[in-house]
């Protein structure tokens, strides 16, 4: 059974955090919802701590209401009693119970619309094969060559493969065995080579360009589980009729979140915050910053 704990601290992410170690859980165990915002007040005056809820436990799950007795047997005894044995009473033929529709709100994964094709394209990690022919230009020397040394550095043997799929867009991607080093955890680690790679290769001139770094997969993964936390935050929004506040995310993760909800009936997205802390607003309805 799903349960809470409402905990505070000088900030959100402080009372977040209390809450983590008073349950001994990771932050990706729970679900947090902001009930109050920390305030400075003038002078110390007027402070006010940061409030939080922070539910853990298993996901309550909507029991189908139980049904009545049958009514078919109640009738049959009636008219038995009214008219004894001159003419049976015929069974009324029940009619099959429809899903109903809200219930299958947490089902949306089948998806009823499409995202467009141009934001697919901009996220996915497609495969090798679809990327076409390995480059080998004056920019995808710059980047083996940052890479490498890098790499050497970290200890690291990965190989590195270097594609074009558009114009002004390279897709690194790195293989080999034991890559989570180099992943770190949520994408850390990759998320902090791919931007010094891209800053060491602008940095020279010769036009600027957008670099992307994937190992294992793991962009691909994240999107998915990410797409996946949408629906379901976006489902318990319309159950509950309230609004939710994600973790905090960066710009990539943020419009994989827009972009999975911006056609779903019932809620409306929208970021609070500053990086790094910036964070993803699953609104019941239509509701605005």
């Amino acid at each position: 059974m799903r349960q809470f704990i409402d905990v505070t601290g000088k900030t959100e992410e402080e009372a977040i955090q209390n809450a983590l170690r008073e349950l001994g859980l990771d932050r990706d165990d729970v679900s947090v919802e902001i009930l109050e915002r920390a305030k400075s007040g003038f002078l110390g005056l007027g402070s006010c701590p940061a409030k939080v809820r922070v539910s853990y436990g298993p996901e309550e799950e909507e029991e189908p209401a139980a049904e009545p007795a049958p009514a078919p047997d109640t009738r049959k005894d009636w008219a038995e009693e009214r008219w004894g044995d001159e003419e049976p009473v015929k069974k009324p033929r029940r009619e099959e119970k429809k899903p109903r529709p809200e219930r299958r709100a947490e089902d949306r994964p089948a998806p009823r619309k499409e995202r467009p094709a141009e934001a697919a394209a901009e996220t996915a990690a497609p495969a090798p094969q679809e990327l076409g022919d390995e480059v080998d230009d004056e920019k995808a020397q710059a980047i083996r060559a940052f890479l490498s040394g890098l790499l050497e550095q970290m200890e690291s043997s990965a190989q590195i493969h270097i594609y074009l799929p558009e114009k002004g867009r390279y897709k690194v991607i790195l293989e080999g065995k034991n890559l989570g080093g180099l992943i770190g955890r949520r994408g850390e680690t990759l998320d902090a080579i791919q931007q010094l790679t891209s800053y060491a290769v602008n940095r020279s001139g010769g036009g600027r360009v957008r670099v992307q770094l994937d190992a294992e997969g793991y962009r691909e993964k994240r999107e998915q589980s990410l797409q996946h936390l949408a629906r379901k935050t976006a489902a318990k929004a319309v159950k509950y009729r309230r609004s939710f506040t994600l973790e905090p995310m960066n710009a990539y993760e943020r419009h994989v979140i827009h972009t999975a909800l911006q056609e779903v009936d019932g809620v409306s997205t929208y970021s609070i915050g500053t990086e790094p802390n910036r964070r993803v607003v699953v609104a019941y309805g239509q509701e605005k910053k």
